[in-house]
């Protein structure tokens, strides 16, 4: 039988521990080198939206990005996993008709936005839910630009043997030293392959976008590139209310992080040259919040103005439906 992995999260109710989230973290250095670990960090699995970072990396390398003059908002967009605030959609739609594209052209699906206030604002305006706001059409509006930019039919090009998909899939394995065509692989939310590999790989990835020197000149940019927008802004890797937004605000470009599906999350910390991956075990979200926020602090990475405002990620409050705090969700890492 497996170890199970350690209980990194515990959720308090009054003077009991009520419930617990287990999982494991990697944090690893440019070199490969796996400088801290909780679980084991070597089984496979899918990173899901916390690799769009990875994923942008080819609309940069191609040249696409310079090709239609895409600034740090387009790419910090083709990172994200965003709100569908107005903000997010008004973006995105501007970037496609400047490559004389339309939200028909996403192939991600239509969802309601992830923001509870965009949500109840379409609503209120009898707007059906579109591609534009789905949560992942900046990465999907990445793909198409660099389809465009080197001729490729645009059509189908979320399916695993289009070349976009295909350049993704490289870019992935370079990244992360796993062979991804022997890999588990799925179909992610928005449609696109996913490929499940070890955790340690994963971020041993990120560290090598937080410490590009080693990778060849064309990648390195890229990844300056890609740390440096979604550093400038925070706001439309997420948006209003979300952990990343918030967390990257408090750092102010001590690091960055990108969140994905059930209870996944990666840190890039350029200053340590490090990069971080966890996945709670049960897909829990608000446990890979309060986890993530304690490796950063455990590595020295916040500083007292991080600490300040992070504050209720370390601890955050359970409170009841009548705002009384009544309990607390912590970090253990396994202690």
């Amino acid at each position: 039988m497996d170890k199970a992995s350690p209980v990194l999260v515990e959720v308090t109710r009054g003077e009991a521990v009520e419930s617990h989230h287990r999982g494991v973290v990697a944090v690893a250095d440019a070199g490969g080198a796996i400088v801290a670990a909780w679980g084991d960090t070597e089984r496979a699995v899918y990173p899901r939206s916390a690799i769009k970072p990875l994923q942008a990396l080819p609309l940069i390398e191609t040249g696409a990005a310079e090709g239609f003059a895409l600034g740090d908002a387009e790419i910090a967009l083709a990172c994200a996993s965003h709100n569908g605030e107005a903000e997010h959609v008004a973006g995105i739609a501007a970037w496609l008709e400047r490559v004389s594209l339309a939200a028909d052209d996403l192939e991600c699906g239509a969802q309601s936005p992830l923001g509870r206030e965009a949500a109840l604002a379409r609503v209120r305006a009898g707007d059906a839910p579109s591609a534009l706001t789905n949560t992942c059409s900046g990465k999907h509006a990445g793909f198409l630009t660099t389809a465009l930019h080197l001729g490729e039919e645009t059509a189908g090009y979320i399916k695993r043997g289009h070349a976009v998909q295909r350049r993704v899939a490289e870019t992935l394995a370079e990244m992360t030293g796993c062979d991804v065509a022997t890999a588990p692989v799925a179909i992610d939310g928005c449609g696109i392959p996913t490929f499940a590999v070890p955790l340690a790989a994963v971020a041993r990835a990120m560290a090598r976008l937080a410490a590009p020197d080693s990778l060849a000149p064309p990648r390195a940019a890229a990844a300056r590139r890609i740390v440096a927008a979604m550093t400038a802004h925070p706001g439309l890797v997420a948006g209003r209310g979300r952990y990343d937004t918030a967390v990257m605000e408090a750092g102010r470009g001590a690091f960055v992080v990108k969140s994905g599906a059930e209870g996944f999350h990666a840190a890039i910390m350029p200053g340590l040259g490090l990069g971080c991956a966890l996945k709670i075990e049960d897909g829990a979200g608000r446990a890979a919040e309060v986890a993530m926020t304690a490796v950063l602090r455990h590595l020295g990475v916040l500083d007292d103005h991080a600490r300040t405002e992070m504050v209720d990620y370390l601890e955050r409050p359970l409170v009841n439906w009548s705002g009384k705090r009544v309990g607390v969700i912590r970090a253990t890492l396994g202690s």
